[in-house]
C-alpha cells in the first residue's frame, strides 16, 4: 500500500511539473490509466497545456507513430502468411505435376526443340527438378544447366551455387553467360543470377504442351457452369 502511495504522489509531482500522462506511467513502470486516475485534479499551467498539446506533433512523436505502425503492420502480415503456412499439406504427385506444368507454362521456353525453364528463385529450380526427375522420369544425363549473370559478378561462385541447388554437375553446365550490366552495379538483387535447367528431350516439351492444353480446356469447361 506505501508503495503505491508513494508512487502516486510521485505521479501527481511529475504532473504538475508539465509531463505528459504516457511519459509519467514510463517513468515510474505503471499502467496509464493508473496515471490517469490519479492526476485528474492535478492543475497544469496554461503553458504547460499548450506543450503537452504540440508534443503529438513533434518530429519524434510522429516517428514513434510511424514505427509502431510499421511494426504492428508487419506483426499482422506476419500472422496472415504463418496461417497460410499451416494451411499447406504434404504435396502429393498429382500437386506436383500440377504445379509443374503450370510453371513451366509461365517461365519455360515454348520452342518445340527443347525443354528450358529459366528463373533465378533458387525455390522454383528446386520444384522444377523435383517435378522432372520424380513426375517426367528424366535421367541425370540429359540434364544441362546455363548460368545468366552480370559480368561484374562471380560467376564460379554463381555455378557453383546453381549446381548445389538443382543437383546437376557443374560438368554438365554450358559456358555461363556474363553480361554487361547496364544500372547501379552496388545494387544487385539476383547475386547468383538466373540459372537455365534445359533437358535434352523434345519430347517432353510436347508431353509438358499437352498437359497445359488439357489443364487449359478443363479451366474453360469448369468455369462455364458458374
Amino acid at each position: 500500500m506505501y508503495i503505491k502511495v508513494e508512487e502516486q504522489e510521485l505521479a501527481k509531482k511529475l504532473r504538475t511539473q508539465g509531463l505528459s500522462v504516457s511519459d509519467i506511467a514510463s517513468r515510474l513502470g505503471v499502467a496509464k490509466s493508473s496515471v490517469s486516475i490519479w492526476v485528474r485534479d492535478v492543475t497544469i499551467t496554461k503553458q504547460q497545456r499548450v506543450y503537452l498539446n504540440f508534443l503529438p506533433h513533434t518530429q519524434d512523436a510522429i516517428e514513434k507513430r510511424r514505427v509502431t505502425r510499421i511494426t504492428n503492420e508487419a506483426a499482422k502480415r506476419a500472422r496472415i502468411i504463418d496461417q497460410a503456412y499451416q494451411e499447406v499439406d504434404k504435396i502429393s504427385n498429382r500437386e506436383l505435376w500440377f504445379m509443374g506444368v503450370m510453371l513451366y507454362w509461365a517461365e519455360g521456353g515454348k520452342t518445340q526443340r527443347l525443354t528450358r525453364f529459366s528463373n533465378g528463385d533458387p525455390r522454383m529450380i528446386k520444384i522444377m527438378m523435383l517435378f522432372f526427375r520424380k513426375i517426367c522420369h528424366v535421367p541425370e544425363k540429359k540434364f544441362r544447366g546455363h548460368v545468366h549473370i552480370h559480368a561484374h559478378l562471380d560467376h564460379l561462385s554463381a555455378e557453383r551455387y546453381w549446381s548445389e541447388i538443382a543437383g546437376i554437375p557443374a560438368t554438365q553446365f554450358f559456358k555461363t553467360y556474363r553480361r554487361a550490366s547496364s544500372g547501379d552495379t552496388g545494387k544487385n538483387s539476383l547475386p547468383y543470377g538466373v540459372m537455365d535447367i534445359y533437358v535434352l528431350d523434345t519430347k517432353l516439351f510436347l508431353q509438358i504442351s499437352g498437359w497445359a492444353s488439357g489443364i487449359f480446356e478443363n479451366t474453360e469447361k469448369h468455369s462455364k457452369l458458374y
